[in-house]
């Protein structure tokens, strides 16, 4: 019997991040298929998550506003209806799981820790300067990973 399939979406809640989790539904989620929404917060103020992260967050639990508090994570009502659809539709069990620090670091973590087959991310599309002077976070990822990262770019850019 084959693995089951477990995709990784990093989400920021940015216009890119939403486009890299629509795609990701579009083309490689599948009955079978788990989806992991990542999101990397900058700080907690929960020491015990700290380091590992948050416990993983059933989607029935990523639609309520007041359990999402407790990860310090506001609900975006644009990603629960694609990830409502997704569940729905394409018959995908999808779990969240919050984490704190660097995102750089802390994408590549998540990458081990959910022994993800692949990471999807979306592109801000940062010009060579601030790409320089902030770093990239999607070029670190894409370095670092243990597993195929796949960038999706917002085609207006």
């Amino acid at each position: 019997m084959a693995k089951a399939k477990t995709v990784g979406v990093a989400i920021d809640f940015s216009k890119s991040s939403k486009q890299a989790l629509q795609w990701a539904i579009d083309n490689l989620a599948e009955k079978g298929v788990t989806l992991y929404i990542i999101h990397v917060r900058p700080q907690s103020r929960n020491l015990l998550w700290a380091k590992s992260g948050s416990p993983l967050i059933p989607l029935s639990e990523f639609r309520e506003p007041e359990v999402m508090k407790n990860y310090e994570v506001d609900t975006d009502i644009e990603v629960l209806d694609m990830c409502d659809t997704a569940a729905r539709q394409k018959e995908v069990a999808i779990v969240t799981k919050v984490y704190w620090g660097d995102a750089r670091e802390k994408l590549c973590e998540a990458v081990e820790d959910l022994k993800l087959d692949s990471l999807v991310m979306g592109s801000r599309g940062l010009s060579g300067i601030k790409r320089i002077l902030l770093g990239s976070v999607t070029n670190f990822v894409m370095t670092n990973a243990t597993c195929p990262v796949t960038i999706v770019k917002d085609p207006k850019a």
